[in-house]
């Protein structure tokens, strides 16, 4: 009697939880095993940081090249300190939707808040090669220029090799073949036979 009292009180000293112990046919063993297994699981599971930003917190620069100058310090800490998902919030009370960015057919009007926040971002996160193909001029873009590029890990310059690439397919065809031509940020362009996409 004495043996099992001790061996829960074990149990409840390892897990800080009590639970049932057995010695009849390995229960014990299997128990540890089953602890293990999970201990292997959550080992397995990747954590993942997030960031909330008030879009407000733009509205308080005094111009358009502090407020890009803001933008690019948020993305340059979130670059740094490996941050996976940057959520940025539109702090302002109102009856309507606007927290879409808005389209290429306003490039001359210019954002404020959350749109121009996330503009920013998108255009910062993206490798510089791609930039020119998938960012059109707009005005929120004109101080971009400013910033330090953010040298994160999937911003591969053209000496740097990775196991894949990020890449753009062009509208150009390749001449007597079938395929797509494939900007990857090297000094040409490549040619691809087959497409895998995997989500």
């Amino acid at each position: 009697m004495a043996k099992k009292r001790r061996d829960a009180e074990e149990a409840v000293a390892d897990d800080g939880e009590e639970r049932e112990v057995g010695h009849v046919n390995g229960e014990a063993n299997k128990k540890k095993k089953k602890k293990k297994e999970k201990e292997k699981n959550k080992s397995k599971e990747t954590p993942t940081v997030g960031i909330a930003v008030p879009g407000s917190i733009i509205d308080n620069a005094q111009s358009l090249e502090l407020a890009t100058r803001l933008a690019g310090q948020i993305a340059r800490a979130a670059t740094i300190f490996r941050i996976d998902e940057v959520v940025v919030f539109d702090s302002k009370s109102s009856s309507t939707d606007d927290s879409t960015v808005t389209t290429a057919n306003d490039m001359d009007s210019t954002e404020s808040g959350a749109p121009f926040l996330i503009r920013i971002l998108q255009y910062l996160e993206t490798p510089q090669y791609l930039r020119r193909n998938l960012f059109p001029r707009h005005n929120s873009l004109r101080f971009v220029g400013l910033l330090p590029p953010l040298d994160a890990p999937h911003h591969l310059r053209k000496h740097e090799w990775a196991p894949y690439r990020e890449g753009i397919t062009l509208k150009e065809k390749p001449a007597n073949s079938k395929g797509t031509l494939v900007d990857v940020g090297l000094s040409k362009v490549w040619f691809v036979l087959a497409f895998i996409c995997l989500v």
